[in-house]
Formats: structure tokens, C-alpha cells, sequence
């Protein structure tokens, strides 16, 4: 079976455009425009997957739960989904559609009266029979100068850069749901202090009121220690409420119910994360972030654009070829007498478009340049936010060591006052304000450590937080 001249024109146009280029500017990455730190120490928090840093399986077992649940989460892989069905859209465009068909015609046509014919019984109706069968492709393109190849790298890019906002998205949420789990721990820490202090206060009143039985106190110290047992019960009370509003912020950003046996006990010495997380501030580190890969990816799908809009401004060749066959009997449409074929070329050439080739291009540059001023702001705004976390991280070991000194200092002094006051050489004021102080100095140090905690957190976010890709 001979091969029909279509079909080698078809082939000899994609041997073509395989080794076609495109008109797209050569790309070189911006540089950072932020200051480099020799020496300092490269290991990336990328490479750490989030399981390995949160070290508490409470936790672990309630992020999991966040990522399986959250809506954002599953809003942001319906984006991906529909970049990479966009992509390959764009992709297909680079080779001809194929299609088939095969169809029959019946007609009963009038062909007029024959004179001397009609008498005969001859009919002045014919019926006509007509089957064909083909294969073929219509106003397919040649990429002769890379537009349609430009389109597809713009819409790979532009996959790639949504499939980046979903990694910044999940570390985010990763750090979100850590941050409540710790904020709902500090205050389950917070409100037994609280009750703590509402039952020592109720111990203090009734010792109070023992001794002014005695009248060894006055009705002043009693009334001192009943206002301190009031504003203890007050406390609790607003204490409570706090922890339920973290139960149902923890609730709302993982998507689902959290089990009881997962939620936080308030241990204040449970560690929760790792507690030293090797960091460089050199730009290097920056770029893996993910929302620095995704301004870059969107950079790079502007650039291609740029080769599009380049190629708009040459001429355009497309072909239509289709062969099969067509017979009149359908026993005899698969003959070789019966073969039929046709191929159509045409070009396009611009000539006079009032100026929309040269609008279109211009329009693509200058959003490059934008897309550019975004990928430079996007690294300084991830080294002023680890430059933020590392400077935090440098004071808050020296804030908790005076917060566990302020402790026990106001610890003693307590002691002191409460004996001094058994005695009869001091008042029940002094014994007040020790109390204040030492219930004041222990939700000092809840405080910063989840300070501490939460900007280890805050630290390996910024830095990219590693999670499985």
C-alpha cells in the first residue's frame, strides 16, 4: 500500500518542529537583593521533614489530621489539579489532532422525464448510495517559531508555581495548627496555675479568718484575703474560657474534631519541637522557600510569554490533510480504485494588525518586570522575616533563665513573708503582694516558654519548613 503524500508532508512538518527553538529571552536569575552572610552555617530547615521536627506524637497526629481535612488545603490541590490539566492542554497543541471518521449518504433524487422512456415504466427518480471513510487533521500549526512551544513552557511554569503555593500553603498550615496546639498547652498550663492560686487563696482565707477568730488578725486581713479568693475564682473563670476558644480555634483550622486524647495537657516542660534548628541567613538558604520558588516559576511562565508574543510577529503555517476512501457500493469502499486524499497548506502572514502584535509584546515585557520586582521583594521579605525569628531567638534563652531566677526568688520571698506574718512582724499586705508576685513570675515563664517554642516554629517556617514533596 503506497504511503499518500499527505501523510509525508504530516511527518516531515513534526520532524520540523521537534527541532524548532523559540524566541523566548535567554533567562538568568535575578539576583538577591539582600546581603550574603559568609561562614554562616548553610544546612537548610527544608531538608527536615516536618514528622522529624515536631518531636511530640499528640501533635504529629493532629497536624496529619490538619492536612487531610483543612478546606484551604484541599482548595489548593484542586488549583494544582487544574494548572497541570491547563498545562497539558497548552502541550497538545504541539502535535496535530488526529480524528476518524466514516459515514453513508442515501438520497432519492429527481432526475426529470425521459420522452419515450416514461411509457416504458423507466422512473424519473434515481436513488444514490454513498459511502466514505477517513483520516485526517485540520488547521494544524507548525511551531515554526515557537509560539505554541512559548504558550506550553508559560503553562508548565505557571503549574509549577501553583504547585509551589500549595507547599507554602501546607507549611503554613503546618506551622498554624503547631502555634494553636502550643497556645491551648500554655493555657491549659495558665489555668491550673490559676486554680492552683484560687486554692491556696481559699487556704490563706481561712487561715486569715481562724486568726481573726483568735484576734490575732484584724477584719482587714480578712477582707484582703477574700478579695484575693474573688479575683482567683474570676480568674479561673476567664481562664477556662480561653482554653475552650483554643479548643475551637485547634478545631477550626484542622478541618475535623480533635480526639480528646490528642488534645494538649499543659505539661509546661514538654518539648514539642526540636529544640536547636541549624540556620544561615546567606541568600542561598532563602530560595528554596516556596513562595521564592513560585515568584520565580510565575518570573519564568512571564518570560515565555515574551517568546509568544515574539512569534505572533511571523507567519503562521497550517496544514489540513486527510485520506480515506469513497464508493458509491459499500463492498467496494476498502478497493484500491476507491482511495481519496486531499492536503491543504496555508500561511498567514501579518501585515497591518493596527498595532495589537507590538501592544501585546510591550504588555508582556512590562509584566515581567513586574513579575522581577515581585521575586526580588519576595527574598526580602523572607530575610527580614528570618532575621526577625533569628533575632528573637537570640534573647529568649536569657528571658527564660531571669524568668526561672524571678521564680524562685519570688518563691523565697513568699516563704519569708508567710512566716514573717505567722509571727506577728509583718502584715498581711507584705504576704499579698509575694503571693502576686510569685503567681505574676510562673505565667511570666509559661510565656516565654511558648515564646520559645512558637518561634522555633516561626524559625523553621520562614526557612522554608521541610515537608514531603
Amino acid at each position: 500500500m503506497s504511503v499518500p503524500p499527505w501523510a509525508v508532508i504530516a511527518a516531515a512538518a513534526t520532524g520540523l518542529l521537534t527541532g524548532c527553538g523559540t524566541l523566548e529571552p535567554d533567562y538568568d536569575r535575578p539576583a538577591a537583593p539582600t546581603p550574603a552572610a559568609p561562614g554562616a552555617d548553610q544546612v537548610q530547615a527544608a531538608t527536615i521533614a516536618w514528622e522529624a521536627f515536631f518531636t511530640d506524637q499528640k501533635l504529629r497526629a493532629v497536624i496529619q489530621a490538619a492536612l487531610a481535612n483543612n478546606r484551604d488545603m484541599r482548595v489548593d490541590i484542586a488549583n494544582i489539579e487544574a494548572a497541570r490539566a491547563q498545562y497539558r492542554v497548552k502541550r497538545s497543541d504541539l502535535f496535530p489532532t488526529v480524528d476518524a471518521s466514516t459515514g453513508a449518504t442515501y438520497g432519492h433524487d429527481y432526475v426529470g422525464t425521459i420522452p419515450g422512456l416514461s411509457s416504458r415504466g423507466v422512473s424519473p427518480y434515481e436513488t444514490e448510495h454513498q459511502f466514505t471513510t477517513s483520516v485526517g487533521f485540520t488547521a494544524y500549526e507548525i511551531d515554526l517559531f515557537g509560539r505554541i512551544r512559548s504558550l506550553a513552557h508559560g503553562a508548565l511554569e505557571q503549574y509549577l508555581a501553583t504547585e509551589e503555593a500549595r507547599r507554602a500553603e501546607q507549611i503554613t498550615l503546618i506551622a498554624e495548627v503547631a502555634t494553636d496546639y502550643m497556645t491551648m498547652s500554655a493555657d491549659i498550663a495558665s489555668l491550673s496555675q490559676y486554680q492552683d492560686n484560687l486554692v491556696s487563696s481559699r487556704q490563706s482565707l481561712e487561715v486569715t479568718r481562724g486568726r481573726f477568730n483568735a484576734g490575732v488578725a484584724d477584719e482587714l486581713d480578712v477582707a484582703q484575703a477574700d478579695t484575693v479568693v474573688q479575683q482567683a475564682r474570676a480568674s479561673v473563670a476567664s481562664a477556662t474560657t480561653t482554653v475552650a476558644t483554643d479548643q475551637n480555634a485547634l478545631i477550626l483550622v484542622v478541618g475535623a474534631p480533635v480526639q480528646d486524647d490528642l488534645l494538649p495537657d499543659g505539661a509546661p516542660d514538654r518539648a514539642m519541637v526540636m529544640e536547636t534548628l541549624p540556620v544561615g541567613l546567606d541568600s542561598r538558604v532563602l530560595l528554596s522557600r516556596p513562595d521564592v520558588l513560585e515568584a520565580e516559576h510565575t518570573l519564568k511562565s512571564a518570560n515565555a510569554q515574551i517568546g509568544a508574543a515574539r512569534a505572533a510577529f511571523f507567519p503562521a503555517i497550517s496544514l489540513t490533510a486527510s485520506g480515506g476512501t469513497t464508493s458509491a457500493a459499500f463492498a467496494q469502499l476498502f478497493k484500491g480504485a476507491s482511495a481519496v486524499w486531499s492536503f491543504a497548506p496555508s500561511i498567514s502572514v501579518p501585515i497591518f494588525d493596527g498595532g495589537a502584535n507590538q501592544a501585546n509584546l510591550d504588555y508582556d515585557k512590562a509584566e515581567r518586570t513586574v513579575d522581577i520586582a515581585k521575586y526580588e521583594q519576595a527574598i526580602q521579605t523572607a530575610f527580614r522575616e528570618v532575621a526577625d525569628a533569628l533575632a528573637r531567638r537570640g534573647t529568649i534563652e536569657e528571658e527564660l533563665s531571669a524568668d526561672r531566677a524571678l521564680v524562685a526568688a519570688a518563691d523565697t520571698s513568699l516563704t519569708l513573708s508567710t512566716a514573717r506574718y505567722a509571727r506577728g512582724a509583718d502584715t498581711y499586705l507584705n504576704v499579698l503582694t509575694a503571693q502576686r508576685t510569685l503567681f505574676s513570675a510562673k505565667q511570666t515563664l509559661i510565656s516565654g516558654r511558648l515564646t520559645r517554642s512558637t518561634n522555633l516554629v516561626t524559625l523553621y517556617k520562614t526557612l522554608g519548613g521541610g515537608i514531603d514533596r
